[in-house]
């Protein structure tokens, strides 16, 4: 029997066995001491021991440097000692594919489901004649957000193919993961849009992800209609950590070799190299190994 254990911490910190109910820490604060705890009681609550573990999915964001390798080191140690598959999934892709499976209810539909409504040419028959573009988004701080822009009928086609997880992300991008302010993201958003208007028609935006309600001001200068979900696919309860593993594991079409689990940052680090330090009366600047 497979056991699929899903730890995503690119916000907060989501944990949880496939099937099962995730537990989730939003206090950015907490989340990282109690990573280890919230895994021992998942697999508690799932009647396993961590040994029995077959596969793990981890978030590899974007997302903060230290919330996210903290889940990424723990799922790379647990994987080592319990002999466990280990795939990386950035949860950006993530949210463009709630954007697609979630209802109007809420619920979310299997993404299976959505695989088998095509007709025999191909088409879509779930996709109305409104097109949809999906802007996810991940709270980045400094009033900056991760995001990436999605045709929602493209990404659904893209799943599937058997191709390896990067082509058919690359069949279903508008504009590829970035990080930008919110005003900056809009005008790419209406400049990426507008050239899709006139080859597909009309399209309306749905924005997802964390920070996408704090950024709501912005998403006024949206040139087409909009509409805000602030959630993210593994908070979606036990159908949304069934679908982030889903998608995870659709990398393996084909015999691809699956996303290493490496964390996406986007953001060059806050550290620099020093400048040389000031010489003393008529000696040149002091090196490293002067102050020895």
């Amino acid at each position: 029997m497979t056991h699929t254990l899903v730890i995503d911490t690119s916000y907060g910190s989501t944990v949880g066995l496939v099937g099962h109910r995730p537990i989730i820490e939003t206090d950015s604060r907490t989340h990282v001491e109690r990573l280890q705890v919230n895994i021992a009681k998942a697999c508690e609550q799932a009647g396993i021991q961590p040994s029995d573990l077959t596969r793990i999915i981890v978030g590899t964001g974007p997302g903060p440097f230290t919330g996210l390798r903290a889940g990424i080191v723990t799922a790379k140690a647990l994987a080592f000692a319990t002999g466990a598959q280990l795939i990386g999934q950035n949860i950006l892709d993530a949210q463009a594919l709630l954007g697609i499976i979630r209802n109007n209810d809420g619920s979310l539909t299997p993404i299976a489901q959505h695989q088998a409504q095509t007709s025999d040419d191909g088409a879509d028959k779930a996709e109305t004649t409104e097109r949809r573009l999906i802007l996810a988004v991940n709270d980045a701080r400094r009033r900056q957000l991760y995001f990436e822009l999605i045709d929602a009928q493209a990404y659904r086609s893209a799943l599937q193919t058997s191709q390896p997880a990067e082509q058919r992300r690359q069949l279903a991008t508008l504009i590829r993961m970035d990080i930008d302010y919110p005003d900056s993201i809009v005008q790419r958003v209406n400049q990426a849009a507008k050239q899709l208007h006139t080859v597909a028609g009309d399209y309306r935006i749905d924005i997802i992800g964390h920070g996408a309600q704090r950024y709501s001001d912005a998403w006024n200068q949206l040139e087409q209609a909009y509409t805000i979900l602030d959630a993210s696919l593994p908070e979606q309860g036990k159908e949304g950590l069934q679908a982030f593993a889903e998608l995870a594991i659709t990398q393996l079409n084909g015999g691809a070799t699956p996303a290493p689990a490496e964390p996406l940052y986007l953001r060059r680090p806050d550290v620099s190299v020093p400048n040389p330090l000031k010489h003393v009366l008529n000696h040149g600047a002091a090196t490293a190994a002067d102050t020895h």
